[in-house]
């Protein structure tokens, strides 16, 4: 039996344009397009993103991978979704999944591999890098990510944010992302280790509702909302530039 391939496609933070030659090239010719959401309900942000790249012809499939934390009920949705792709390289056919940013940094991408491997190992998978969003927000905002010898150290946050901290007590830079409905506490720690002064803030960089900051404080009060798909860069000093 012949299969097709998977191409696994990372679209950048939310500018259309900002998704490389490549993966343009992939999704204009691709039948089937694979894409991520995160309820039954909601909008695909990667199909909104993709949208005016693909041909008038391609066959749009969305999985759901929902924002939950229950390990059994996850891998049980990632299953699905990888079987669900199976099912068309099983036809021959190949399909194209595009993602938020890189696709093997914090994706859901990383998770529909790992299953199709598992279930159909001899399948051909062929990934394309993008644009992250930390990478966009510097160009935006002019801050330095690395520096001559610098550290750069990348952090999600989480409910308990003892690994934000401890990043924030090291020199370098710290990329803190998945800050969601934390944005309050990070700003806390940015405070008390005196950075939220030289950091930057960006959420939904490359969409049409892109908000940025580069004074933090500005961010107090404003709601969880604003914290989702968002990143904070924050410039702890560094201890050599040689």
């Amino acid at each position: 039996m012949t299969f097709g391939t998977l191409y696994g496609i990372g679209i950048g933070p939310g500018d259309p344009d900002l998704i490389t030659v490549k993966g343009v090239r992939l999704l204009s010719r691709c039948r089937h397009v694979v894409v991520p959401k995160a309820s039954e309900s909601a909008d695909s942000v990667a199909l909104r993103i993709v949208k005016k790249h693909l041909n008038p012809l391609t066959e749009i499939h969305e999985v759901v991978f929902p924002m939950i934390t229950k390990r059994d009920e996850l891998m049980a949705r990632w299953r699905a979704s990888a079987a669900y792709v199976e099912s068309i390289l099983s036809r021959g056919e190949d399909a194209c999944f595009p993602t938020l940013g890189d696709t093997f940094l914090y994706s859901t991408y990383i998770y529909l591999v790992r299953a199709l491997r598992d279930t159909l190992p001899e399948a051909r998978i062929v990934t394309i890098p993008g644009v992250t969003a930390f990478s966009a927000v510097a160009a935006v905002t002019e801050f330095a990510i690395g520096e001559g010898k610098q550290s750069v150290t990348i952090v999600p946050t989480a409910d308990d944010l003892t690994s934000v901290s401890d990043a924030l007590r090291r020199n370098g830079t710290v990329v803190i992302m998945k800050i969601g409905k934390r944005l309050e506490a990070v700003l806390d720690l940015l405070e008390e280790r005196q950075a939220i002064e030289t950091a930057v803030f960006a959420s939904h960089i490359g969409m049409p509702d892109e908000h940025v900051e580069t004074d933090l404080r500005k961010l107090r009060g404003r709601g969880e909302q604003i914290g989702y798909l968002s990143i904070i860069l924050a410039n702890m000093g560094t201890e050599c530039l040689e």
